[in-house]
């Protein structure tokens, strides 16, 4: 099965964040290194990092990530602002590496007022020079999928395909998906068949082999509509189908999904329990459908990678 986790907070220190998933019967976390809405943050002191690693390995949380800040935007056709995303994105990088995470997401830009093809252009040279300006740097970025919200870029799959194919090191990259998101997008989810055809375009225009984490959340908005407003598991537009092909499906063991979803409680449980109750209660769905999908997966990832 996945690893289950969610987004949680650093506030008295970052291993607050790894003992408080711990806590809670969580496998893995994701946190913000710094202030998400500003651009600098303050340094981290030996203690920040000692403190985190020895939690992370007293707890046994595996694959801990960071989320980038909201000011960050790879695709601006602003250079002022474009270079000051770089280098907050390549501060970003320097800090999750400190703290030994996996992966930083982020969000791949707005294009604002040039044009989707120039948005994705710039968003390839900031991430070739981000990663020529941190080649000793394991942790890799994760692109997030979008809902697409203004001018908001990798909302559509191809979105990010193109990315990937522009990039000089493309093994550096991942891929984080969100389950709102994606419906918000436009790509259903909810029947298997929806679930298997999305999951499809995605293999065929990005690769399932790329993605690192999925993001779990239900939306408060309808399949399509591009706004990103995120629901507690089964409350809102997804329902309870599209969580339980995820969590079933053999291609995302020990892959980390994380909730995004309102922290606070509701008749005294944590909200947070709650939703990680109800997608582990969709585990004892069989898998079957889905290990049928993988197999001739995996048989035609087998066939591609054949020299000529």
């Amino acid at each position: 099965m996945p690893l289950f986790g969610s987004h949680l907070s650093i506030s008295g220190g970052y291993y607050k964040a790894v003992e408080t998933a711990a806590a809670l019967g969580m496998d893995t976390v994701q946190l913000f290194t710094k202030n998400n809405n500003r651009w600098q943050g303050k340094e981290l002191s030996e203690d920040d990092v000692r403190l985190f690693r020895q939690a992370i390995e007293r707890t046994g949380i595996r694959h801990p990530c960071a989320h980038n800040s909201y000011l960050i935007n790879l695709a601006s056709p602003n250079d002022v602002l474009w270079r000051k995303s770089l280098d907050a994105m390549i501060d970003e990088l320097q800090r999750a590496e400190a703290l030994g995470l996996d992966g930083v997401v982020a969000h791949p830009g707005a294009f604002v007022g040039s044009s989707e093809s120039a948005g994705l252009r710039r968003i390839t040279l900031a991430l070739d020079d981000i990663h020529s300006r941190t080649q000793q740097i394991r942790c890799q970025i994760w692109l997030e999928t979008t809902a697409g919200q203004g001018t908001c870029l990798g909302h559509r799959f191809e979105q990010i395909g193109e990315i990937f194919e522009g990039v000089r090191e493309p093994e550096r990259l991942g891929v984080c998906v969100d389950s709102c998101h994606i419906v918000a997008a436009g790509y259903p989810l909810q029947s298997e068949s929806n679930y298997v055809a999305t999951m499809t375009e995605f293999d065929e225009l990005i690769g399932i082999n790329r993605i690192r984490a999925w993001h779990l959340n239900d939306s408060k908005k309808p399949l399509g509509s591009r706004v990103d407003r995120h629901e507690h598991i089964g409350e809102g537009h997804l329902g309870i189908e599209p969580f339980r092909h995820i969590v079933n499906d053999p291609r995302f063991a020990e892959i980390p999904v994380y909730l995004e979803t309102e922290k606070g409680e509701r008749d005294g449980e944590d909200l947070d329990t709650m939703n990680l109750r109800t997608l582990k209660g969709l585990l004892a769905v069989t898998a079957e459908p889905y290990k049928r999908h993988t197999t001739e997966f995996k048989q035609r990832e087998s066939t591609e990678s054949l020299p000529d």
